[in-house]
């Protein structure tokens, strides 16, 4: 388990309100979303190198990315219950 470093973040009020009423772990849900940004920061860092590097993507390499990500549009991945 990794350590923790206690902080203090200075949040709206309107915000704490409704973060209370999301969860009893405000600093659990406080640390998740700091760790998705933090993943999403980094992924699209390295998607910037990569592009530099190698050219910007294709439009059939987003697609098929898209795809992965949030399963075919056409339905292809679906079993008919039939």
């Amino acid at each position: 388990m990794s350590g923790t470093t206690r902080i203090t973040v200075t949040l709206p009020t309107e915000q704490v309100t409704e973060l209370r009423k999301l969860t009893d772990n405000v600093s659990g849900y406080v640390a998740e979303a700091v760790a998705r940004q933090i993943r999403h920061q980094l992924l699209g860092d390295d998607l910037r190198r990569h592009q530099e590097e190698q050219g910007a993507f294709s439009d059939e390499e987003l697609a098929e990315a898209r795809a992965r990500i949030f399963g075919t549009v056409d339905g292809a991945d679906r079993t008919d219950a039939a």
